[in-house]
């Protein structure tokens, strides 16, 4: 090939690719609660919804408020301490499906109860359950030592599943947008662009100069200047062309504005109780009339289905004070005086 050829061949090479950060396979894998010989497999994986907690920022936080809450209105009892009901109520909200281990005396008299990790806990047949936390690993408890407290699914009746399950999807797709965003900043991608350029150059060893100039501008120590000379270029014969700097920054919040929105769906817990920076002037409303909302909906039937063990143990053990206390006329009337 003639010199003159070579110099009219176009060159072109990335600047980093993104990498997948989330795999739905490894959490959505299994269709049924699948009969091992001795338990029955959960219909979702309980590792891959323990790795989803951390995932997102609105996911875990809606969460763990659920559990702060709860646990603000927990009144301890001599059987089950305040951090353990918080170990039980995290694994409900987390799994959908939480266990309680009824520790009895020689008499068969209750003395403790404790929660029993769910992540871990297996379903046998004559409601049977294991404490499996590996592959060769595994405990049967006593017949009926065991409280199961599920969250009702329409697919199987042996293990609960988190109601949350239709946001997950969301919750992936918000944190592949934060990680990829970091990546997108270590490497250097940030400052990427197209250069165009059309003026001869003489020499081949100008080209490649020219490339490891630009490499060079990666990862560690981006944002270095970058002289060119060209001589008799023409106007335009070099052009920059960024190509991310306005579209991906509006993809990104984009994505994560919308993720969002669709992980607090479906949590329902209003975003004023989340830290939420509302967008527009109006704000997210009255945080007050919310929060007697949210409690209203969300907390009192939780804490009614907590309330659940005490039918099986046969005693009132779980009991919450009000999560609203509500103020007579009276009582706003001298709140105002004093604040005034």
């Amino acid at each position: 090939m003639s010199t003159d050829a070579k110099k009219q061949l176009a060159e072109a090479f990335t600047f980093g690719e993104p990498e997948p950060v989330l795999d739905a396979k490894d959490i959505l894998s299994m269709m049924e609660s699948w009969w091992n010989g001795k338990w029955y497999e959960p219909p979702i994986d309980r590792n891959g919804l323990a790795k989803s907690l951390p995932s997102n920022t609105h996911h875990s936080s809606a969460v763990y408020i659920k559990r702060n809450i709860l646990l603000s209105c927990y009144i301890p009892h001599k059987l089950l301490s305040r951090q353990d009901f918080s170990v039980y109520a995290l694994n409900y909200l987390t799994f959908g499906d939480a266990c309680m281990e009824r520790i009895d005396n020689t008499f068969g008299d209750v003395i403790k109860l404790k929660p029993a990790p769910s992540k871990y806990m297996r379903r046998g047949k004559n409601d049977k359950y294991f404490y499996v936390p590996g592959w060769n690993q595994e405990h049967e408890f006593p017949e009926g030592s065991i409280f199961q407290l599920m969250e009702p699914d329409v697919n199987q009746e042996l293990y609960g599943v988190p109601e949350y399950l239709s946001g997950l999807q969301a919750a992936w797709l918000n944190e592949s947008a934060t990680l990829f965003r970091r990546k997108y900043y270590n490497n250097g991608s940030h400052a990427g662009f197209i250069m165009y350029m059309t003026d001869t150059v003489n020499e081949e060893d100008d080209i490649d100069n020219l490339r490891s100039a630009l490499r060079s501008a990666k990862g560690p120590g981006n944002f270095r200047n970058l002289f060119m000379y060209a001589p008799g270029g023409k106007k335009d014969g070099v052009q920059i062309i960024p190509i991310s700097e306005v579209q991906a920054k509006d993809e990104f919040f984009n994505v994560k504005n919308v993720s969002r929105d669709d992980v607090m769906a479906a949590h329902r817990v209003p975003p004023q109780l989340m830290g939420v920076v509302p967008a527009n002037v109006g704000g997210f409303g009255d945080v007050e009339k919310a929060t007697k909302v949210f409690a209203r909906n969300e907390i009192e039937p939780l804490m009614a289905r907590f309330e659940e063990l005490n039918d099986w143990l046969g005693q009132k053990v779980i009991t919450f004070k009000p999560y609203i206390i509500e103020q007579d006329e009276n009582t706003k009337e001298d709140k105002k005086d004093k604040d005034y």
